[in-house]
């Protein structure tokens, strides 16, 4: 059992009809416990409001009102004590209005002996108290990702301006400054924060991925496509790489838009981040193969791949191969999580010096439709 400070008794309310049952309740456990005990609910709902008790047992079989219907009204103001119902008869329908109703703990037929209710409370009392410590921790850890979540979204929003104003003043000073030297320290500057802005990027994509709703729309892949290369680095991507598509489609197709268009951002991304040295543009092989199930897509490049020991990794947060530092270790692990909130499934297969490819399989929400 839960221990307790010794020192505070556990408070409990009995309300009953009988007179000489409370009494007898009241006599049996004053010195155990803090008792209070009410003949009507509305001195019970009074003990209630003042004296806040733990634990409540109730008679069933009352004139004016139910045990039952006690209990009913109760959770709905005080839903935190346990409920104990305490009865003469064994009807099946009270007790499935006691549970469905009442949301009682447990019930105990007439007449009970007082180590049964010595048991019932010490273990309702372990219930109370382990219900608050869930709940505190609960609200704690409410708290903690709400803060989480305004830290999150204020160090990536704030980032931006500044990220912005460096990479403008180093597009500035390539135009005014031709000194070999200065020109070789502003290329480390900018190549250094591009890497801090793709860092960011990825943030506020893990940020939303894990935050926003699912949003099934129809999706024209045509747009998709296009959506995504206009999100890549300010356009500069449509000169940096060579798109192939094929597009294989038998029905219309229904997804989340935002977390696939989250997908093929950064797997064309990476297709162009890691092209091979004697390439001047990244190709990107796109296939697409839809049917009322689901969606195929392919996505293969033919860049500098990946070692066999580290296809296993790929996927890790913040995983970043030897030959792949360019990356922030965040876009593959954003790509599993974004799939894995569609149902989605990805695999992987590469070999140094001969690109990778990647296969996604993501459900067609309209397999159900009369469409």
């Amino acid at each position: 059992m839960t221990p307790r400070n010794s020192t505070k008794l556990i408070r409990v309310l009995y309300l009953d009809d009988e007179d000489n049952n409370l009494r007898s309740f009241k006599a049996a456990f004053r010195r155990d416990y803090e008792v209070y005990t009410a003949n009507n609910t509305e001195d019970a709902f009074s003990i209630l409001k003042t004296h806040k008790p733990q634990v409540i047992f109730s008679d069933q079989r009352m004139p004016v009102t139910s045990g039952v219907e006690f209990f009913n009204a109760v959770r709905q103001v005080f839903p935190d004590p346990v409920r104990i119902l305490i009865t003469g008869f064994t009807d099946v329908n009270d007790i499935i209005d006691a549970i469905n109703k009442g949301h009682v703990y447990r019930y105990i037929t007439k007449p009970w002996s007082e180590a049964e209710i010595k048991v019932a409370i010490e273990n309702a009392y372990d219930l109370y108290h382990t219900r608050k410590q869930l709940r505190t921790k609960i609200e704690d850890l409410e708290k903690t990702n709400n803060e989480l979540n305004r830290f999150v979204y204020s160090v990536s929003h704030d980032l931006r301006a500044p990220i912005a104003s460096v990479l403008g003043l180093v597009k500035v000073a390539h135009l005014d400054v031709k000194e070999e030297q200065a020109v070789s320290l502003f290329n480390k500057v900018d190549q250094s924060v591009h890497k801090l802005d793709l860092l960011v990027n990825n943030i506020i994509d893990y940020y939303k991925n894990s935050k926003a709703a699912e949003e099934f729309v129809e999706v024209n892949i045509e747009n998709l496509v296009d959506d995504v290369l206009n999100h890549l680095h300010s356009g500069e991507s449509r000169e940096n790489v060579n798109i192939q598509k094929s597009v294989n489609q038998n029905a219309r197709f229904f997804g989340d838009y935002f977390r696939i268009r989250i997908v093929l951002s950064h797997l064309i991304a990476n297709a162009i981040k890691f092209k091979k040295p004697d390439q001047d543009r990244a190709r990107v092989d796109l296939k697409f193969a839809i049917d009322a199930e689901e969606i195929h897509i392919r996505v293969k490049d033919h860049g500098v791949g990946i070692l066999h020991e580290h296809v296993e990794q790929i996927f890790k947060m913040f995983f970043r191969g030897k030959d792949q530092m360019a990356g922030s270790g965040l876009g593959l692990y954003i790509v599993k999580e974004a799939l894995a909130k569609m149902g989605g499934s990805i695999d992987v297969t590469s070999s140094p010096g001969e690109g990778a490819e990647f296969h996604i399989c993501i459900p067609n929400v309209s397999k159900d439709s009369d469409e």
